[in-house]
């Protein structure tokens, strides 16, 4: 197979996934890009750590009411899945519909939103925006528990507008106030599920209870409404209805999605694919899945200049280097360190900065988050002794036919590890350094530790570098 298809593979699976190596690269290569895509698309069996495996070494994990467990059994499951993209698009929804553990104090709750984006990521954004509307989680982020008949907060129906679904300039602060008395009337049950799967009431209705959604009629403003020129007796879910019929709506989700996927900036050649994925959200019946079918089908999306033009969030960061490295794929001690590592980054799951959500790109790189991603990325994958990067030298020592020269193990790991393009005054520092450590022997009958941590140290290198830091 080409070093084309490699790279364009590898392309794909940086932005709909969190990358792979290059064992897995080969057989989706064998597979077929538009095969891969499908498959990418239509997720069967996530085969992710199970649960009760993960309890038998960390109990915290068991309720998930704090942060840090709740945190660490997302990274488990983004780290062992066998559905990239469904844990991308979580990770995207999460992104937009920021919701923070600050004013919630109940972390499951978090772990249950994030499984409603897992379930309903690839299909019609109409049916996601109902379900968050009845998201635990987020009527307590936005108080529309405090939504009532005869006293409206239109804090949710406000970002539902400005942040979830059509931005700024496409309504008026009348078509707020609609929007709200619409959705008075759903709440929390004031009730917690028990293992029948029966609820009892509780006294305690908005603490560390596993909260659930009750619409309550008698709370419901049934009156007429006019929002974005439609008149009715309007629900939420007939709000909801009317959102995704806007052709603003249709443009700032593409536009997000295409930001997330293919480029923090958007050119006239982005503008195009935009307006195709547009198309395909109206005839899909605002389906994701098809308009992601466009975006990662699209000419632009393939060619060689859409690629590294994002730079990698932390969690994309983080997730990208471990599954590389081989390590965590199994229950491990210390395992919310990989969460508070993004957090360090700038990226805390289930930490928002804000309902906006996190500012993304270029804002990622700071002097104090750069040098906290440089560190853990190098000691993932500067450590000869983790399966991924042992399985990196021994694919250079079965291709070599002899001790390898300090350009020769530069170009081996810069391929193994995308294949990354470099610029030449990269590729000029990390043979300067090679040549500083001499040639690699990785013939089995002559290999030695030194020979191995050769390699590895110029992996760790080549991580710090601008290129390794973009997807």
């Amino acid at each position: 197979m080409s070093n084309a298809d490699i790279a364009l593979m590898a392309h794909l699976m940086r932005r709909a996934g969190f990358g792979a190596n290059r064992d897995e690269l080969e057989r989706l290569v064998a597979r077929g890009y538009e095969n891969v895509v499908e498959d990418l698309l239509h997720p069967g069996e996530a085969n992710v750590m199970p649960n009760d495996v993960i309890r038998r070494y960390h109990s915290e994990m068991a309720e998930m009411r704090e942060l840090n467990s709740a945190g660490a059994y997302w990274m488990y499951r983004m780290v062992t899945t066998r559905n990239q993209l469904e844990e991308k698009l979580a990770l995207f929804w999460h992104g937009l519909f920021a919701t923070g553990y600050s004013k919630l104090n109940q972390a499951n709750a978090l772990v249950n939103q994030i499984d409603t984006f897992r379930r309903h990521s690839l299909g019609s954004f109409q049916t996601m925006l109902v379900e968050l509307s009845k998201d635990p989680a987020m009527i307590i982020w936005l108080d529309n528990h405090d939504n009532h008949k005869d006293n409206i907060n239109e804090n949710y129906g406000r970002e539902l507008l400005e942040l979830f679904s059509m931005g700024v300039g496409n309504y008026t602060e009348d078509d707020i106030k609609e929007c709200a008395r619409a959705f008075t009337g759903w709440t929390l049950g004031n009730a917690e599920y028990m293992s029948t799967r029966a609820s009892r009431d509780s006294i305690w209705p908005y603490s560390r209870i596993n909260w659930h959604f009750n619409y309550r009629d008698y709370d419901h403003d049934d009156g007429e409404k006019t929002f974005l020129g439609h008149t009715g007796n309007f629900n939420g879910e007939d709000i909801i209805n009317i959102i995704v019929q806007q052709e603003a709506t249709a443009r700032f989700i593409c536009t997000r999605l295409f930001q997330f996927f293919a480029a923090d900036d958007v050119d006239a050649a982005g503008e195009a694919v935009i307006s195709d994925m547009m198309a395909s959200y109206a005839d899909s019946g605002h389906e994701i899945r098809s308009i992601l079918r466009t975006l990662f089908n699209s000419g632009y999306f393939k060619s060689e200049a859409a690629r590294f033009a994002r730079v990698k969030g932390p969690v994309e960061l983080v997730v990208g280097a471990v599954r590389m490295a081989g390590t965590y794929q199994e229950p491990t001690f210390g395992a919310d360190q990989l969460a508070r590592q993004t957090m360090y980054m700038g990226q805390g799951i289930f930490q928002p900065p804000s309902v906006e959500g996190w500012h993304e790109g270029a804002e990622w790189i700071d002097s104090g988050a750069l040098v906290e991603r440089v560190n853990f990325v190098g000691k993932e994958l500067g450590d000869p002794a983790n399966p991924g990067v042992k399985a990196i030298i021994d694919r250079m020592a079965r291709d070599a036919d002899g001790p390898l020269s300090p350009p020769a193990q530069v170009a081996g790991c810069v391929d193994l590890l995308g294949p990354l393009e470099i610029s030449d005054a990269t590729r000029n520092s990390l043979h300067q350094f090679a040549s500083q450590q001499g040639d690699a022997d990785l013939r089995p009958d002559s290999r030695t530790e030194a020979d191995e941590q050769r390699i590895a140290n110029l992996l760790r290198l080549l991580t710090a570098t601008r290129e390794y830091q973009l997807a």
